[in-house]
Order: C-alpha cells, then sequence, then structure tokens
C-alpha cells in the first residue's frame, strides 16, 4: 500500500508518442485526406488540429507568466476572477430608464449603462440616475451627443472622486461608421484630452475614452481582423494624445475597449486571452511608469451578428455560451443582451432573463471565483498564441498604411471585412453554417411579422455596416408571412415518398429543413404501395410544390408518376431531393424542374421559388 501511494494513478501505462498517436489517426483514416477531414480551417485562415499535447505548450512563452501580471494574457486578478453583471438600457425618457435601472439593481445587476441620447441638462441626468450610488454601482453612459457637456453635468451631480463608469467618447467609431469625423480630427482628440483632464482630477476611476470593437464583429469582421483593427484603433487614440503632450500612465487606465462575444466558445476564449497580450505589448512601447497603464479594461457584450427573429428563444442558448466565454477569458464587465431585442424593445422578462445568465454563471457555477480557468489547456493556450501571431500580423499591416484613419479612409479596414462577410455568407446560404431556426429545423407554424416593431439599429451610415448573418433568409421568409398577411395562400409542399424506407424517410427530412427555411407549409404522403395511389393522393393536396423523396436507384421508377404529375397539375413546380446524375436528363424530360440536395445553395434556391410562385 505504501508503495501504491508513491506511485502516479497512470504510471503503469506507457507513455503514447504523437508518432504513435498519428500512424494511428492515417490507420483508422483508411486513405482519406488528413488535413480536409481533421485540420479545422477557419474563417479567420487559422488552421486548428484536432488534438494537442503538452510537447505543444513547450514554445508558448505565456504560459509561464501568471495572473495579474505581464503580458497579462491570464487576467489583470490574481486571486479570482471578478465582474460587473452590467445591463444596457435603450429607454430614453428619464424617469422610465431611471425605474428600470433601480430594478434591475434590486433583482442582480451590478453596473447600469444608460442611453443619454437626449439628455441636454443636469436635470435631465439627475432625473435617470436618481437612487443610483457611482462610488458603488458603475453607470455607463452611450449615445451621447455632447460627452464633455455630459462630464460636466455628471461631475456636479458626483462632487466626489470615487465615482466609477465610463462615458462611449470614440470619436474614431464615428469615423469609422459615418465615414466622416464628427467635427474635425483635431476637435474630437482635444475633446478627448479635455475628457482625460476632467477625468484624472475628478474622478480616477471614470472611463472617458472608448474603443468600440463590437462594430468589427457586428459587421462581420473575423475575430483576425475585429482585433486588430481594435488595437489600430486604440493605438490611434494613444499616439494622438501622447503627441500632445499626456502620459500614456494618464491615457491607458481611462480606456475602455467594448468586444462583442460571439458563440464559437474556444475561440471567443482565446481572442479575449489575445487582446489582452496585445494590448500590453503595444503600451509597452510608450514606456509607462505604472505597470498597471499596461492593462486592458475589457467590457464584453453578446454579439448581435449571430442573432435571430425567427425562433428566437435559441438566442437564450446562444447568449449563455458567450457568456460563458467573456467570463471564462476574464472580462471586467458583461452585458448579455435580451433574446428578443433583435425585432422589440426588451420588455421585463427577456431583461431578467438576460441578467439571470449572468447570475447563474457568478452564484451558481462560480466562473467569478477562478482567475484565468483555461490557464494550462493545451488547446485553450494553442488557439491563443495562434490568434495573437495572426492578429499582430495584419495590426503591422494596418500601421505600415499610417494607422487607423489611414486604413478606414483608404476603404482596406471595409474591404477586408467584406472579404469575410462574402465567405461567411455563403457559407450559410449553402446551411455549411447551420443557424437553428432559420436556416435549419425551422419552425414552419412560426408567424413573427406581427410581433415586429420598429428599432434604432445603425444602417446605411456611409460607412462600415452592422448586419446580422440570418438576415438575408429572414427576409426570404417574412416575404412569405406578407403574401399571407395579403390574403394569399401559403405555398404548399408535398412530399412524395416511395420506395426504401431509409432514403425516403432522410430525404423527406431535408426537403422539410429545406422548404421551412422558407415557411412553406409542408404535408408528407402517406406511406403506398403503388405510384398510382401516390399520383392520387399529390393530385388530391393540389400543392404548389412536389418533392419527389426516394433513393437514387428507384427514382427511374419514378418517371412514369412525374410524367403524369405534369399533365395533370402543370402549375406545380416538381422537385427531386437528391443528385441522381445518371437519369437525371430522363427525369428532367418528364417533368421534373429542380434538384436539391446538399450542394445547392438554398438561399439562392429558394429565392427562386419565391420569384415563381409570385411572391414579392
Amino acid at each position: 500500500m505504501d508503495q501504491d501511494k508513491k506511485s502516479g494513478l497512470f504510471e503503469e501505462f506507457p507513455p503514447v508518442s504523437t508518432r504513435e498517436w498519428e500512424e494511428k489517426i492515417l490507420e483508422d483514416l483508411k486513405g482519406a485526406d488528413y488535413e480536409k477531414k481533421l485540420v479545422w480551417n477557419t474563417v479567420e485562415g487559422l488552421k486548428i488540429k484536432p488534438y494537442y499535447r503538452a510537447e505543444d505548450l513547450e514554445n508558448l512563452k505565456h504560459v509561464k507568466t501568471l495572473p495579474d501580471s505581464f503580458p497579462y494574457v491570464r487576467g489583470n486578478q490574481a486571486k479570482h476572477n471578478h465582474w460587473y453583471i452590467r445591463q444596457d438600457i435603450d429607454e430614453t425618457d428619464t424617469s422610465a430608464a431611471n425605474t428600470i435601472a433601480l430594478r434591475a439593481l434590486e433583482r442582480g445587476a451590478e453596473a447600469i449603462g444608460f442611453n443619454v441620447q437626449e439628455i441636454s441638462s443636469q436635470q435631465q441626468l439627475a432625473a435617470m440616475t436618481q437612487g443610483i450610488d457611482s462610488s458603488q454601482t458603475p453607470v455607463h453612459f452611450m449615445h451621447g451627443r455632447n460627452y464633455t457637456e455630459l462630464m460636466r453635468h455628471f461631475l456636479a451631480l458626483n462632487p466626489k472622486a470615487g465615482a466609477k463608469g465610463s462615458v462611449n467618447f470614440d470619436p474614431l467609431a464615428y469615423y469609422l461608421l459615418y465615414g466622416k469625423f464628427y467635427n474635425s480630427r483635431e476637435d474630437n482628440f482635444r475633446e478627448a484630452a479635455e475628457l482625460l483632464a476632467m477625468g484624472i482630477e475628478k474622478v480616477p476611476s471614470f472611463r472617458v475614452i472608448a474603443v468600440n470593437a463590437q462594430h468589427f464583429h457586428n459587421a462581420g469582421a473575423n475575430i483576425v481582423q475585429e482585433l486588430a483593427f481594435a488595437l489600430a484603433q486604440g493605438n490611434e487614440y494613444l499616439a494622438a494624445l501622447t503627441a500632445q503632450g499626456i502620459s500614456v500612465d494618464q491615457i491607458t487606465p481611462r480606456m475602455q475597449f467594448t468586444i462583442s462575444i460571439g458563440s464559437n466558445y474556444f475561440l471567443e476564449i482565446g481572442k479575449l486571452r489575445a487582446i489582452k497580450m496585445l494590448w500590453a505589448k503595444i503600451v509597452e512601447q510608450y514606456k509607462p511608469q505604472n505597470p498597471e497603464s499596461l492593462k486592458i479594461h475589457i467590457h464584453a457584450e453578446t454579439s448581435g451578428w449571430n442573432k435571430s427573429v425567427y425562433d428566437p428563444y435559441v438566442n437564450m442558448l446562444r447568449t449563455t455560451t458567450e457568456a460563458m466565454s467573456a467570463a471564462i477569458a476574464g472580462v471586467d464587465s458583461l452585458t448579455v443582451a435580451p433574446f428578443d431585442s433583435t425585432f422589440k424593445k426588451a420588455d421585463a422578462f427577456s431583461m431578467r432573463i438576460a441578467r439571470n445568465q449572468q447570475i447563474i454563471l457568478k452564484n451558481e457555477s462560480y466562473f467569478s471565483k477562478v482567475a484565468d480557468p483555461g490557464a494550462g489547456s493545451y488547446y485553450i493556450e494553442n488557439i491563443t498564441d495562434a490568434i495573437a501571431g495572426g492578429v499582430w500580423k495584419l495590426f503591422q499591416q494596418v500601421e505600415q498604411m499610417g494607422g487607423f484613419v489611414q486604413a478606414v479612409a483608404s476603404g482596406f479596414v471595409a474591404d477586408e471585412i467584406a472579404k469575410t462577410c462574402q465567405k461567411r455568407d455563403m457559407e450559410i446560404a449553402m446551411r455549411r453554417q447551420v443557424f437553428v431556426g432559420v436556416n435549419q429545423y425551422p419552425n414552419t407554424q412560426e408567424r413573427m411579422l406581427e410581433k415586429m416593431q420598429p428599432t434604432a439599429r445603425l444602417s446605411d451610415l456611409g460607412g462600415l455596416r452592422p448586419y446580422r448573418g440570418m438576415q438575408a433568409f429572414e427576409a426570404l421568409r417574412l416575404s412569405v408571412e406578407n403574401h399571407e398577411r395579403k390574403g394569399m395562400e401559403t405555398p404548399g409542399v408535398y412530399l412524395f415518398t416511395w420506395g426504401n424506407l431509409g432514403m425516403r424517410k432522410a430525404r423527406a427530412t431535408f426537403a422539410t429543413n429545406f422548404f421551412g427555411c422558407a415557411g412553406y407549409q409542408i404535408q408528407e404522403g402517406p406511406g403506398v404501395k403503388t405510384l398510382e395511389e401516390g399520383v392520387a393522393s399529390a393530385l388530391q393536396a393540389r400543392p404548389h410544390i412536389i418533392v419527389l423523396c426516394s433513393s437514387d436507384e428507384e427514382y427511374a421508377d419514378m418517371i412514369p408518376a412525374v410524367q403524369s404529375l405534369r399533365d395533370q397539375l402543370p402549375k406545380a413546380q416538381i422537385v427531386v431531393a437528391g443528385n441522381p446524375t445518371e437519369i437525371m436528363e430522363a427525369l428532367s424530360q418528364a417533368g421534373v424542374q429542380h434538384y436539391i440536395h446538399l450542394r445547392t445553395n438554398t438561399l439562392e434556391s429558394l429565392q427562386r421559388f419565391n420569384d415563381l410562385l409570385g411572391i414579392a
């Protein structure tokens, strides 16, 4: 027993080398291409291996560092992972916004974001923030028209130095979105210097310079682009403000990066860890005196790009994984967007759910108790390093162009993101990237057109264009709903199933998901003993679209049935589920007009069906 206590749990098993693992993998692949089958080529251009081992950590320098130490990849806190649960309030009416804020704080929120677009006086600001102690509860101001004036009002209401929070002053984001500066570049940076002076003197814990990296994410940028452009934007502020004689030690502690978190779970963890490391290395070049100046302050918010109008409760699942990524990676504050914010103003229920997602992570799952829980993970550490390498390369490219403003002015930023969007849009259209409830597994009974409310979202700005990845599919389906609302018949799809049970069921399921993405009404035909019975059943249904669901081998037997359907239902669109290339010519001559399969561009195909059926 003494001997057992001294030996390790797995010492009796011989070690397995990487070469042996690779040999076994190649054997199991049976000649299939290793790279195509097992290596994940991400949209960022990163190659993610199917597995990582301890030896993959040997050359990663950041692995040997501790939390709260340079380069801060492991976070800014040594003993815990605390973050503020922040709730952002879109309401502009001061009294209503204050009521929502106080209710949120009573129910677990720890920081509040206010929309101050309509605030023009100290009295209005006082009414909005009444009952909130900004020394205990960070208060953040968004969508302001004049942040310098707002800060004066805020300082008059909070004369003590302990106030915490931020103003979302980010003239470079305005330039990015609108293609111009609000005033002029020089005026904007003079205002930045003024805000810094006010903050340093009156509220040293208040952050007055923002870097809104979420705009890149929500315009469809990949992770490398998102971080590289955000770092270039942050560096532009450092260069401009230090040129005015302001020390970096006065600037970076008063900056806040807002970063969107997508649902690519591990990559998002690596993303946040990578930006901490790279920002520390950028700031290091400005020779700060205080090590605290090297730390990045991150406010995270859940992605807007990947949220859906249809099947909106799935958004709760998406934001849960996003919140987990943010918490594990270590952010300073986090906003979880309400699940219904894609199509209406959030209500008490959706705000409560968004709040409770974070409360559960903190108080039931204890995500706030451990500093950098992902540390030492072979996979996460290598992803962090791979992302950092790609980001640094693109960041240097932007700097060689003359910095962020020049890169935006030349169209480089928008063009690079547009290339990524093109790839992503094609992946969505082909259903290689799945969004449950929209381009796969739709609820065909769901109707959303009547539930939609106008929302004040950014669009057609003249610069970078935020959008959601699912918009095209949703527009397609909403047009079908609008067709219904005008009193016209919803397109009906009849599934003519025949032959091999496994194949006909599989193809009926495929066709149901395919046409369900447009909101068509699907009817699966009964099991029939003869093709004549099947034709009679299809004729009785009188559908707009008939889909043959069988095996490739048995489609030849269905040619007479196709001819009969074509003669008796000449207006119906006849579709084959599959790609039976050997008999396609014969099927087409008999009357088949369309073929749908895994290589079909679902979006384009459904748009064509809408056109054929007269749906505007």
